[in-house]
């Protein structure tokens, strides 16, 4: 392996980097970004006792990268029942959501701080037989101790912007370091592939398979709560705002005080990207007069209802079932966009704004299709929402959506063959 004197610094400082990022986790935790009864796993002290038997580990930065691993662990254990995953990530949402949604067989832990005491209390007892890291988040003591123990590393679903590939240039050497470690890359885009080539690792383990979100398996629901919800509003027209931020709902409720001259009966509902916001976004709702009801609250909307507020954890499969036309948030602010494979997979569908960075691919793929519409002010959203209250313009665009979204399958096929390939040779390499 390359020697580089930035990552040998690094690592001089995480072997003794305890007490400072002590302060962190405690800054951390009075900003509500920690778990207190979890703050141990941050330490590297397991919460938990490992399975027997093979276990894969799969980190994920936070909640979308999460996401996209279900449908992977799900037929990972399902092919290979007597399989273990663990899955860490670093953010208290991510959190809550894997706990809700990770298959059995499969368990979640906070990834520890990079401090190198730390990191290897985590790895000896987890005692992973396959590392696998998804998107570019590069966590070097992590990196380096996990390679010194001769597990193999691999990255699925890599996507690197500009601005982290621009950063890591700067350390080129320490970047070249700790890709050569990884044995394969499952990278999103041909752009992303350009970047780990030019940072160091090499271009014979580098494959363009596409996004993992692609491969995702359709949001789950309640099927008997959509029923009792579709009962109720007995076919009123309705549209979504799906995965709202700050700055948005303001637009997205203009837009709808200006499509309901057109269609009285219209009823918005609007999820909050971060349920916590609810109180705030309730101000701005009752700020533009609205007559209203809570989810949180166990509310139901009456025929005198404008704006549903859906500030709940995990409920957007549901959301997407019962709306036709969502508008998926994070894209009228500059967030980046959310997956909008989410509403493709249930036959909703895409309204967007212009700030979708995060899935820049597949949403021009969805507008080459005619599969999504950009909106970028409450006039052209109101317009788009009224035109789309149309069925037969609505299923065009739906089956268009659902034509691009399900011609990415195989992406998760391929991640699958890969990583048992990696385990049957790791087995082989230990039997031998």
């Amino acid at each position: 392996m390359r020697f580089s004197l930035a990552l040998s610094a690094y690592l001089a400082f995480s072997a003794r980097a305890a007490r400072f990022a002590e302060r962190k986790l405690a800054s951390r935790l009075a900003e509500g970004k920690e778990d207190a009864a979890r703050l141990d796993e941050r330490r590297g002290i397991a919460g938990m006792a490992r399975p027997e038997g093979e276990l894969v580990w799969f980190h994920a930065a936070s909640v979308g990268e999460s996401l996209s691993l279900l449908e992977l662990i799900r037929r990972m254990i399902e092919e290979r029942p007597d399989l273990h995953v663990l899955v860490t990530t670093g953010t208290v949402t991510s959190a809550e959501v894997m706990q809700a949604r990770l298959p059995k067989g499969a368990m979640h832990q906070f990834i520890p701080v990079d401090v190198l005491p730390w990191v290897r209390r985590f790895l000896d007892h987890w005692r992973p037989d396959l590392a696998v890291w998804t998107e570019s988040e590069l966590w070097p003591a992590l990196i380096v101790e996990t390679g010194a123990r001769d597990v193999p590393m691999v990255i699925i679903n890599a996507r690197m912007s500009k601005t982290s590939h621009d950063r890591w240039r700067f350390l080129r050497g320490m970047a070249r370091s700790l890709l050569e470690r990884f044995a394969e890359a499952h990278v999103q885009d041909g752009l992303t592939a350009g970047y780990l080539r030019r940072l160091g690792l090499p271009g014979e383990r580098l494959h363009v398979t596409g996004t993992l979100k692609e491969g995702a398996a359709a949001l789950p629901a309640d099927e008997g709560e959509r029923q009792r919800l579709a009962d109720h509003l007995a076919g009123r027209p309705t549209w979504l705002a799906a995965s709202t931020h700050e700055g948005e709902e303001e637009v997205i409720l203009q837009a709808h005080k200006q499509a309901l001259r057109i269609n009285p009966r219209l009823l918005l509902v609007v999820v909050p990207r971060h349920p916590h916001r609810g109180d705030e976004v309730a101000r701005l709702i009752e700020a533009q007069s609205f007559r209203h009801a809570r989810r949180s609250k166990g509310e139901l909307p009456d025929p005198e209802t404008a704006v549903y507020l859906a500030d709940t954890m995990g409920e957007l499969g549901l959301w997407y079932r019962l709306a036709p036309i969502s508008f998926v948030g994070g894209s009228l602010e500059p967030v980046g966009g959310h997956n909008p494979f989410e509403p493709a997979a249930l036959g909703s569908v895409i309204l967007h704004g212009p700030y979708v960075s995060n899935f820049s691919d597949i949403f021009q793929r969805l507008t080459d299709a005619r599969a999504a519409r950009l909106v970028s002010s409450p006039d052209g959203l109101a317009a788009a929402v009224n035109d789309l209250l149309n069925p037969d313009r609505a299923a065009d665009m739906a089956h268009a959506a659902w034509e691009v979204c399900s011609a990415g399958a195989e992406v998760t096929d391929k991640a699958l063959d890969m990583l048992f390939d990696r385990l049957d040779e790791r087995a082989r390499a230990v039997a031998g």
